[in-house]
């Protein structure tokens, strides 16, 4: 066995490079001929005074012979990565694999090596496969490379969530992805995958009008509420050639990096309509326009879109009056939450929209016609919330007035604070410490004329009537809905709630956070990855929940770990080497997943080479 390199000139230039085979000897009937093991392509950088010391290696991990010099730490990687591609050769002969093949083994000897993880991978994938983003992608332009480097980008998002450096890391030396889609990731620079980055950003609006029809396609959900949410990411360094990165309010408390922002429109399951990225510093409110006009333009296309009909449903922080009379002007359906600080409810007129079992929690719904607005206003008063509110608002009043308490009792101690200008302060400063109480309280101090002191101290705990203080549990929603009842009005809102948590997933689970890249487009493209990873992550969710797991994705890809691809190496007694490279047989937790979403549970091929006493490779086989 050698290494062999032929010199091609090129058709479209007439220059010369390259190309080189790992080849073997053997004798025919016609003579000595030469027959390719393993092609080697032309990026096969090792120097050629090292060319039989890796070639000797890849014979020894082959054949099973013992290691008599350790190899450098370059050449013993790439005889481990020659060797498994030698042993997960495509099948010649699957004839052979139909009889059953008994051995007489040493067990001793006998060993495992090249461990890659494929529990993760092979659900990512099925997700990849059944909204058939790879025939998108086709049509798009994507080659064969530029489509297993697009898969492996997607994939080792969900599975390993990173940087492309971190991924490209993962998919050469810990995943088994290359071997579910036939694909060798160790002949991928890293340079390709900033640059599949740069053109899955640059087809981005039609790979998200593709993937949003194939999710309506198959799982057969209708368009008709808009949710809206958004959220920031930091990214080290200065950012100096990131136009949208700027300072601000850092959710993950990193307001000392440049920010950006990603805003998302998502529909009533989960599922993505489109993305944007602002700057970092971007007003919330201001994003909602130029999101739903972009969603206009996607909508043109009828089948895919139809934005006119979709409830747009938001929370307080984006529900400002301007972007509520936009959607009137706009002829745009919504259900916001109030931003408004009155609140009234009364419990005659109010219905049931929820009733917890047990009655550990319910919560109840009062329709108001506001004639100024000609909106509909739904007060909803939910029991848990106002035990949660009661307790917050009972600590806080506790604290506070244990403060004044302390405070009077001291105006008759020798040694505590007396003066009436120093109380007043001291007065002032609590009421700033305790603010959210405080606002409720009159305090009345007397004075003392002839000393100068405060001699008493009164408080009195007055909530305004109209305000959140004065009904403790109760919320209130805006909504252009006249037609709908309140069960349907409060059952539609909450949709967002129930999203938020999905939505987590994007921020926490898929590798959004921190972002390394220093120029716009890549730390847009960084963050477009996120969104195509997440819509395979809801999709796999979606048909989960169906068969009743529900469990978030950090939760699945822990369940998920643990299954991988291994090669088994067995010494026959008639002196063969045997190579099995076959997937481990799940667990009953990887199983029960797999049986939920119809897949099949040995991820993979097993492939077998047996290698005979000389060294010649003398039976490829291929099991499904």
């Amino acid at each position: 066995m050698y290494i062999r390199r032929t010199t091609i000139k090129s058709r479209k230039d007439g220059r010369q490079y390259y190309t080189y085979r790992l080849v073997e000897s053997e004798r025919t009937e016609k003579g000595v001929r030469q027959r390719t093991i393993l092609n080697l392509g032309t990026g096969f950088s090792l120097p050629r005074e090292k060319w039989s010391e890796v070639v000797s290696r890849v014979q020894q991990i082959i054949s099973g012979e013992e290691l008599l010099f350790e190899s450098s730490q370059e050449i013993e990687k790439m005889a481990q990565n020659l060797a498994a591609q030698i042993i997960q050769a495509k099948a010649q002969n699957r004839a052979e694999n139909m009889q059953p093949d008994y051995r007489e083994v040493d067990v001793d000897r006998l060993e495992m090596f090249r461990p890659r993880s494929i529990g993760c991978e092979h659900v990512a994938l099925e997700a990849f496969n059944s909204l058939k983003l790879d025939e998108c992608l086709k049509t798009l332009g994507f080659n064969g490379p530029q489509l297993a480097a697009t898969t492996g980008t997607i994939i080792g998002r969900m599975c390993h969530p990173a940087s492309e450096l971190a991924t490209h890391y993962w998919l050469q030396n810990v995943s088994g992805l290359g071997e579910l889609i036939d694909y060798d990731f160790s002949k991928i620079n890293l340079y390709k995958m900033y640059s599949i980055s740069d053109q899955l950003l640059k087809n981005k609006e039609a790979i998200e009008k593709y993937l949003y029809l194939q999710e309506k396609q198959l799982f057969g959900f209708q368009e008709t509420i808009t949710l809206y949410d958004l959220t920031n990411t930091y990214f080290e360094g200065q950012g100096e050639g990131n136009l949208l990165g700027e300072l601000g309010h850092s959710k993950e408390k990193r307001s000392d990096c440049p920010l950006v922002t990603l805003a998302i429109l998502l529909d009533s399951s989960g599922f993505p309509k489109s993305s944007q990225v602002f700057a970092g510093n971007v007003s919330e409110p201001k994003t909602l326009k130029e999101m739903i006009n972009g969603l206009e333009k996607m909508g043109q296309n009828p089948n895919i879109f139809e934005p006119q009909k979709a409830t747009v449903v938001m929370d307080a922080g984006i529900a400002s009056e301007e972007n509520i009379e936009w959607l009137k002007e706009n002829q745009y359906p919504y259900i916001v939450v109030s931003r408004k600080r009155h609140r009234q409810f009364n419990d005659d007129e109010a219905v049931v929209v929820k009733q917890d079992e047990g009655c550990t929690g319910t919560v109840k719904a009062q329709k108001v016609i506001d004639s100024e607005t000609d909106e509909v206003l739904l007060y909803c008063h939910s029991t848990q919330r106002e035990k949660k509110e009661r307790a917050i608002n009972n600590r806080f009043t506790v604290r506070f007035e244990e403060a004044l308490k302390y405070l009077d009792d001291g105006l008759h101690i020798k040694g505590r604070l007396k003066k009436y200008d120093k109380v007043i302060e001291k007065i002032g400063r609590l009421k700033q410490k305790n603010s959210k109480a405080s606002k409720l309280y009159q305090i009345d101090i007397s004075k003392d004329e002839k000393s100068g002191n405060a001699v008493k101290i009164k408080w009195t705990r007055n909530a305004e009537p109209d305000t959140k203080d004065g009904f403790p549990g109760v919320y209130c929603l805006r909504t252009s809905h006249k037609d709908l009842n309140e069960e349907t009005l409060w059952r539609t809102y909450t949709m967002l709630t129930d999203l938020e948590a999905v939505f987590r997933s994007l921020k926490s689970e898929l590798g959004m956070r921190p972002v390394f890249h220093q120029i716009t487009e890549r730390v847009t493209g960084h963050l477009f990855i996120s969104v195509l990873a997440y819509h395979l992550v809801h999709s796999i969710r979606h048909r989960l929940k169906k068969a009743g797991i529900v469990t978030s994705w950090s939760g699945l890809r822990e369940q998920l770990s643990g299954q991988h691809r291994i090669t088994i190496s067995m010494h026959c007694k008639n002196g063969d080497m045997v190579h099995v490279r076959k997937s481990t047989r799940p667990e009953p937790r990887q199983q029960e997943i797999y049986s939920a979403l119809g897949i099949c549970s040995l991820p993979g091929t097993t492939t077998k080479r047996v290698i005979n006493k000389s060294s010649a490779i003398t039976e490829i086989s291929k099991m499904e």
